[in-house]
């Protein structure tokens, strides 16, 4: 039994009238919860299907332009798409007066219905010479996931598109190293067949970084919080730290502060061109969450020593703003 398309906004769990950062938010969110890597035996399918459900909503609502025709016409939006297509080139060749009697009949009209009652109607009329009539097909939109390792060089992704019979098609895409997370690529020719020896529509690919449990992406830059002990940010210390190309060792200068950041060029994500960004790592100060009682000695000692409020400066700044 074939399932009815759920409502985009349902799948996103939004109001019709969330913001785009809205829109954007509740995708990010949904995404970590059903992407299928996350999940294990009977539940990995599972998470599969509402993934993939989740960003074919995303696709649409999350470009102005396809939210607006979404709104307009709901799931059939592409039909009516091409449905005013063909009623300009049908209008070309002297139909007029066959498409007033066509009505939209409301939103969720039946374009097919009308696709096919039209042009079975003006076959009679014009005969075999209406077998020129030529319709490109739909453009087609879908996005692409990718882990963030993947954005350091080409790669080749395989798709499954499902044309409007319901017939699946498997297609491989090449995308080129230096694409940007939310960077939307086109495809010649890759979209919906046309009708009557028409040329197909293209094909456009909304690329998304996965989310990684490591690296925080700021454009090209790359972010990596790095813990490191009260000893090691006072005496200075050389620790490995890990980039998407593997780790490497980082020299910490003595007195360093938590939240102070340190730069390994060229350790980012890669342009167009032949530049890379950074990785900046942010140091972070930890305490030990158990203590043997010889390091509580050490910390006593360290207590009874004479150094200055490190937070004098607020309460001086707070009474005199």
């Amino acid at each position: 039994m074939t399932s009815t398309p759920r409502d985009y906004y349902d799948v996103l769990g939004v109001e019709k009238t969330a913001s785009a950062a809205d829109l954007k938010k509740a995708y990010r969110r949904l995404a970590r919860k059903y992407h299928p890597d996350l999940h294990s035996g009977p539940q990995k399918a599972e998470m599969g299907k509402k993934f993939k459900e989740l960003n074919e909503a995303y696709e649409v609502l999350g470009d102005e332009a396809t939210r607006k025709k979404y709104d307009q016409y709901g799931l059939q939006w592409k039909d009516a798409e091409a449905y005013q297509r063909a009623k300009e080139q049908a209008r070309a060749r002297g139909a007029s007066s066959g498409w007033e009697t066509y009505s939209t009949q409301g939103e969720g009209a039946d374009f097919n219905d009308l696709f096919s009652e039209l042009f079975g109607r003006q076959a009679k009329r014009e005969g075999p010479s209406f077998r020129g009539f030529a319709m490109p097909g739909a453009d087609l939109e879908t996005t692409i996931q990718l882990p963030l390792r993947d954005f350091l060089s080409d790669t080749t992704q395989r798709l499954e598109l499902t044309d409007a019979t319901g017939t699946p098609h498997i297609i491989e895409v090449r995308i080129p190293k230096g694409v940007k997370d939310g960077e939307r690529l086109r495809v010649k020719g890759k979209g919906a067949s046309g009708r009557g020896g028409g040329p197909a529509g293209d094909l456009y690919l909304r690329i998304h970084a996965l989310p990684h449990p490591v690296f925080q992406q700021q454009g090209i830059h790359l972010l990596v919080t790095l813990p490191i002990w009260p000893w090691e940010a006072a005496l200075g210390t050389e620790v490995e730290v890990p980039t998407l190309t593997g780790p490497v060792r980082l020299k910490i200068p003595p007195k360093s502060q938590s939240k102070q950041k340190m730069r390994l060029r060229g350790k980012g994500l890669p342009s167009r061109g032949e530049k890379h960004g950074d990785q900046i790592v942010i140091l972070d100060i930890i305490i030990p969450s158990e203590m043997t009682s010889h390091e509580q000695q050490l910390y006593e000692q360290l207590k009874n020593i004479a150094h200055s409020d490190p937070r004098a400066h607020l309460i001086k700044e707070a009474t005199h703003a």
